[in-house]
């Protein structure tokens, strides 16, 4: 019998599962990011069987970029008029078909337009899966959801190259074929899995946002400028810098996959719970955190000229890029709320601006002032973000939306 007023306290409810179309969305990415890893390193050798010399392998990979970019405008109206998800199959089979297209290409002008396919394909699926992400997770969870959905992204993309090494062995259109196939494989699960009435934005009867209502929310332009940064850094200064520096110190090119492969798995051990800290601390702190970390690391990197802190100072900038993948997304969602139209597109559009203009700009500034100003570009960027974050106003973590 118990004494009075000591009455064992109340049970803590455990949080709420996320939506199950979160991580069905989580594992198609996964296998469209394990399929790009696939045929990415093997690109420019298959194009060269085509006599293409480096300027024309380079116009054949940032063609991809390029035409994500010119795509992305059109994908919030195919949205509104279609629905997500079939935006979204449309993509999957839109990239399968340039895949497979590929794989028996005659010529590179061939390459060049099947190339072109796979980007309109991958920003349609893109920019769908992403708004039907944030119209399904709940607001106090859409950090978690956006971690989660990025996270299958994540480790696609680690896994993808080794086994498209693996894969060239048999034949240099082998990986092609691979991609192809799990491009439909995962169309088919969406078609088969994804609730069309939970999963399609359009569907849930909320009005539209326009493009100038969002530009004129804070929310919105902050998240914007951290993904024009976050592109900026991983396409411009992380894939296309980072690789030359360290094979002009080591004279190998072993040690850029080390370096990457290392701090990629910093970011996959935290992403997940970097999508809690969104949800419970709120944007505004994961924002600071994110923009803030990420800033002091390429900082730094304008000072190294040691591998070991090179690859120290990447594992740094993967812990914030862990809450920038999380974080400016929950702002979108918190600012559209579920509802359809061009805001997830332009926001896409922003990581795609730095990723098209970045490589150029830093590879300039590299060549004709030095690499520690091309290190120094990402890090204005960064350093503007984390301003701009600052200046956002908190609301109750519970409530999950920042202003």
């Amino acid at each position: 019998m118990k004494a009075a007023g000591t009455g064992s306290a109340p049970p803590v409810a455990a949080p709420p599962g996320l939506p199950r179309e979160v991580y069905v969305l989580s594992v198609v990415g996964g296998c469209v990011m394990l399929g790009l890893g696939l045929v990415l390193p093997v690109l420019p050798v298959y194009a060269a069987t085509f006599g293409a010399g480096p300027t024309r392998i380079g116009l054949l990979v940032a063609l991809f970029a390029m035409m994500r970019l010119a795509t992305s405008p059109f994908c919030g109206r195919l949205a509104v008029r279609f629905g997500e998800r079939r935006v979204l199959v449309a993509g999957l089979m839109l990239c399968a078909l340039s895949s497979a297209l590929t794989a028996f290409a005659g010529s590179y002008g061939q390459l060049l337009v099947f190339r072109a396919l796979g980007g309109a394909g991958s920003v349609l699926f893109s920019v769908s899966a992403l708004a039907m992400l944030l119209a399904i997770a709940p607001p106090d969870q859409r950090g978690r959801a956006s971690a989660v959905f990025e996270a299958g992204f994540l480790l696609g993309g680690i896994c993808g190259p080794a086994l498209g090494g693996l894969l060239a062995l048999v034949a240099l259109s082998t990986p092609f074929v691979a991609y192809a196939a799990l491009l439909l494989g995962a169309a088919v699960l969406t078609l088969a899995v994804l609730d069309t009435g939970r999963s399609t934005g359009a569907a849930l009867g909320r009005t539209v946002v326009d493009l100038p209502v969002l530009l004129r929310d804070r929310r919105y332009l902050v998240a914007c400028l951290a993904a024009l940064a976050q592109g900026w850094v991983l396409f411009g200064l992380r894939s296309a810098l980072v690789p030359v520096v360290v094979v002009a110190w080591l004279r190998d090119v072993a040690w850029v996959g080390w370096a990457f492969t290392i701090s990629a798995a910093v970011q996959a051990l935290l992403i997940v719970p970097a999508g809690r800290v969104v949800d419970r601390a709120g944007r505004r702190p994961a924002m600071i955190a994110g923009t803030g970390v990420a800033a002091a690391a390429i900082t730094a990197l304008v000072f190294v000229d040691r591998y070991a802190w090179l690859v120290a100072l990447l594992c740094v900038y993967a812990a914030g890029s862990a809450l920038l993948n999380a974080a400016p997304a929950a702002l979108v969602g918190d600012v559209v709320a579920g509802r359809a139209g061009s805001g997830v597109a332009a926001f896409s559009m922003c990581t795609d601006v730095g990723a098209v203009v970045g490589p150029v700009v830093v590879g300039l500034v590299a060549e004709r002032v030095g690499v520690p100003a091309a290190f120094a570009s990402g890090a204005v960027l960064l350093v503007v973000a984390f301003v701009a974050s600052c200046t956002l106003t908190t609301a109750r973590p519970s409530e999950g939306v920042d202003r």
